[in-house]
């Protein structure tokens, strides 16, 4: 089972655009200190829809032998190509994850015979699977009965990443598969209603600063603390929420350079954030407790 914090890793970048490694190391040293459970290489966070197969692997070279028998690791291989998408969960293999993140193909919008089609395939590589579910990025939303044929025919889909704000179809997913696969949220500022309902752990793109207190939560809240679990989400709420203030990870970035953690670069078609929001980020995190920041 997948369960726990696992830290959706941005990239680092240089002011010239490349990809600061030092800095890439510094952060995945930072993430083994907080406690985190595992971390995601190439997620959306990490803008992996803008780096080359060379700059790919570069990230899996670098941050694989730092993680490897620590934490657990999963690594982005979806695109909304199933060929493209076997090539790369093939290239991850090579790394030996405990599984392969795959998002439901965005765009493009598979019928319920094209999305099974989609995972069997990925499936056949021999490597776990983690379901990518995003309506809000990729315009597919999985309806319960299809859910139902897709995880009856694909057994190697071990957990999905759920970023549904449907609190409702969420339920009815966690009472049908949180007992059965890793039913981890996707979604910062649900946490507390996720684990609630029985999801095992989060896949977080707000654990990239605040590690340190979601691990905290996270242990407090399966130990049955669950009024100190909250009494702490809700002293990192406004920061959880100020990461979302502009498009992800550009916020993220921002308080990441704020911290100590390399430049605010992203690649284009993001760009920096609006002067309004610096401002607001800036007096959040002078506010928030140093002990939940990396």
């Amino acid at each position: 089972m997948l369960t726990g914090v696992f830290t959706a890793l941005p990239t680092p970048f240089s002011a010239d655009g490349s990809i600061d490694t030092a800095h890439l190391v510094k952060l995945v040293n930072a993430q083994l200190r907080a406690g985190v459970h595992g971390v995601v290489l190439l997620g959306t966070t990490a803008e992996t829809p803008t780096l080359t197969e060379k700059e790919k692997k570069q990230i899996l070279d670098t941050c694989v032998p730092l993680l490897k028998g620590h934490v657990q690791i999963i690594i982005g291989a979806g695109t909304n190509n199933t060929l493209s998408t076997v090539e790369n969960i093939k290239t991850a293999a090579h790394y030996k994850p405990d599984a392969a993140l795959v998002v439901t193909p965005y765009y493009n919008k598979p019928n319920p015979s094209g999305l099974v089609a989609h995972y069997k395939a990925a499936a056949q590589v021999g490597v776990p699977l983690v379901m990518y579910h995003i309506p809000g990025r990729t315009g597919l939303k999985i309806s319960s009965p299809v859910l139902d044929e897709l995880l009856a025919q694909v057994p190697q889909l071990v957990g999905i990443k759920e970023c549904n704000y449907d609190m409702a179809q969420v339920t009815d997913t966690a009472v049908k598969y949180a007992s059965k696969l890793s039913y981890l949220c996707g979604n910062d500022e649900l946490l507390l209603q996720f684990l609630s309902v029985g999801a095992c752990g989060t896949i977080s793109a707000a654990a990239s600063v605040l590690a340190p207190g979601f691990v905290k939560l996270y242990n407090l809240f399966n130990a049955g603390k669950t009024h100190e679990a909250f009494a702490i989400f809700t002293k990192m709420y406004p920061l959880i929420k100020a990461c979302y203030l502009e498009t992800n990870p550009t916020c993220i970035k921002y308080m990441l350079y704020k911290l100590g953690f390399g430049t605010q670069t992203v690649r284009a078609p993001l760009g920096k954030i609006s002067g309004e929001n610096k401002a607001k980020i800036d007096e959040l995190l002078a506010k928030t407790d140093k002990e939940f920041l990396v």
